[in-house]
């Protein structure tokens, strides 16, 4: 199903537009409405992050809300609930994120089951290095889940041939050296490390890290097959801290917003 989306995104020569958001903030209900509404907005795929108390890829914005998350109580067991509500709600393809070390001491065999058995589209794992992958992919293939890896700027041609070749449904590009966060610029370096990915490699690339503003998804829009925002839903949550339903209605209007700047003709 990721697949397939993808390709109707670009049949409609319009980008993806890939939304983040973390399992158990402010709560486990609300994550959940929250996720909904981003896909209601116009999210074409909905990325369900698994808290972790040392995300070394987010920046403060995500930190905060793992933080929230995790005081909270949110357990791997919610995280796989909330994929399987906001697929059923929605329909869209939902992947989860997470860092390796939880999978891996939940069970593998165990987490792609259950993954896969709540609707789940596939895994992002950045941290997980495609020399160590194989117990993963081979649950994952099981089990028809999508493998996403991380390719950055300072990846060498070589390094991004085995990560495409390695990974499955989309190649997510760090568009620049770092963690995740808005920024005034999505970086450079995106555009180069898109098209070096797609010359070793038949995946679509989506591009995240810095991406806020409607502006900036026309900008990656204009040369990547998806576009991926996290922090920025996340922080509308956080400005609404007391008020769930506002949140819930600023992450929607935000995935408008951004759903209608993916759309190349304008």
């Amino acid at each position: 199903m990721l697949e397939s989306v993808l390709a109707d995104t670009r049949a409609q020569d319009r980008a993806a537009l890939i939304g983040y958001f973390p399992a158990g903030f402010p709560t486990v209900r609300g994550g959940i409405d929250c996720a909904v509404a981003m896909a209601e907005g116009g999210c074409d795929v909905i990325e369900i992050g698994l808290p972790h108390s040392d995300p070394v890829l987010d920046g403060p914005v995500i930190q905060t809300a793992d933080d929230i998350a995790l005081r909270g109580g949110v357990r791997i067991a919610d995280v796989i609930a909330t994929v399987g509500e906001v697929h059923a709600a929605t329909g869209v393809p939902v992947l989860c994120m997470t860092y390796w070390n939880p999978v891996d001491r939940y069970g593998v065999a165990r987490f792609a089951a259950e993954l896969a058995a709540a609707g789940g589209a596939g895994c992002i794992l950045p941290d997980l290095p495609v020399e160590e992958a194989g117990a993963w992919r081979k649950a994952a293939a099981e089990h028809g889940l999508a493998t996403v890896f991380v390719v950055a700027p300072s990846s060498r041609d070589k390094r991004l041939a085995e990560i495409t070749a390695a990974g499955s449904g989309f190649v997510y590009a760090a568009s620049l050296m770092g963690v995740t966060g808005t920024r005034e610029s999505v970086g450079r370096q995106a555009g180069e490390l898109v098209r070096r990915t797609r010359a070793v490699g038949d995946l679509p690339v989506c591009v995240g890290l810095g991406v806020s503003t409607g502006a900036q998804a026309a900008e990656v829009a204009s040369f990547a097959d998806g576009v991926i925002v996290g922090s920025a839903f996340v922080q509308r949550v956080l400005d609404h801290a007391d008020d769930t339903p506002a949140a819930v209605a600023a992450v929607r209007g935000l995935a408008t917003e951004l759903a209608a700047a993916t759309r190349r003709e304008g």
